[in-house]
């Protein structure tokens, strides 16, 4: 078995109270602060900074520079308990920054699982990334700010607080993203303005055919036709009969609350 000096380098300082796995690797001059648990597998390699109150899960890999579970940078956090939950197979490139959450967000900022975050990505307080998400280079999100699975964000995308982008689209590289992204649709440009879907991810992703084609038909539905939201909306559920993967598109379209872009 693998001793905790050759596991851990002598130049990072760890709280007593972290709850490391047995065969979590810590390069130099990382600082890791009270209440953390890093589970099996994991490896952070140098300069890096994990504060409390942080839970992560199994083989996740940070990379040098990084601030993960800082203090929220938000006016209102008065040094309440928050928590930054991430779970299993993460990486965090250099530079990322992950912020803790705020009693008004519900207290917790939550990352899910297979997401890579590229260098100096920026998660806020409260946000929630689902799984499988791809963040390039300098892409941020503002606080309150929920993810969905199969997300992809390009360098320097800014996205406001309190929105939501669905499951599967794709956001472009320096787009400024001020109300909701439906799930499946490709987003880009200044203004952001909705393109069309994002067939090539779903194709990479073993969507077939006939599914796709059903997607690329609800685009039209929204986006071309002149429908009101709720005309969409309806025309989607008669649809979603035959193709189940339509719901992602209704729940998300249903969760807007600051309205999609259109």
């Amino acid at each position: 078995m693998t001793s905790n000096s050759e596991r851990i380098d002598s130049s990072s300082r760890i709280h007593p109270s972290v709850q490391l796995a047995d065969d979590v690797q810590i390069g130099p001059w990382c600082i890791i602060g009270e209440n953390v648990s890093i589970g099996a597998g994991s490896v952070l390699e140098s300069n890096i900074v994990v504060r409390g109150n942080t839970r992560l899960g199994a083989n996740n890999h940070i990379y040098q520079f990084s601030s993960i579970g800082e203090d929220p940078s938000d006016k209102k956090f008065s040094g309440e308990e928050s928590w930054l939950e991430v779970g299993d197979d993460n990486i965090f490139r250099e530079g990322v920054t992950v912020h803790r959450g705020t009693a008004f967000g519900g207290g917790i900022t939550r990352i899910g699982n297979h997401n890579l975050l590229m260098p100096y990505v920026h998660i806020a307080h409260d946000c929630m990334v689902g799984s499988h998400t791809v963040f390039a280079n300098n892409a941020s999100l503002s606080g309150h700010t929920v993810v969905d699975d199969w997300a992809i964000l390009g360098g320097y995308a800014g996205v406001n607080q309190f929105l939501k982008i669905g499951a599967h689209a794709f956001v472009g590289g320096m787009t400024h993203i001020g109300h909701d992204i439906p799930a499946f649709m490709i987003v880009s440009g200044q203004p952001a303005t909705v393109r069309s879907i994002n067939a090539i991810g779903l194709e990479r992703r073993g969507f077939d055919k006939s599914t796709i084609a059903e997607i690329r038909e609800a685009f039209k539905i929204i986006y071309m036709r002149n429908h009101s939201l709720q005309e969409a909306l309806d025309q989607l559920k008669a649809r979603a009969d035959s193709c189940a993967e339509l719901q992602l598109l209704i729940d998300s379209l249903e969760a807007s609350e600051k309205g999609i872009h259109r």
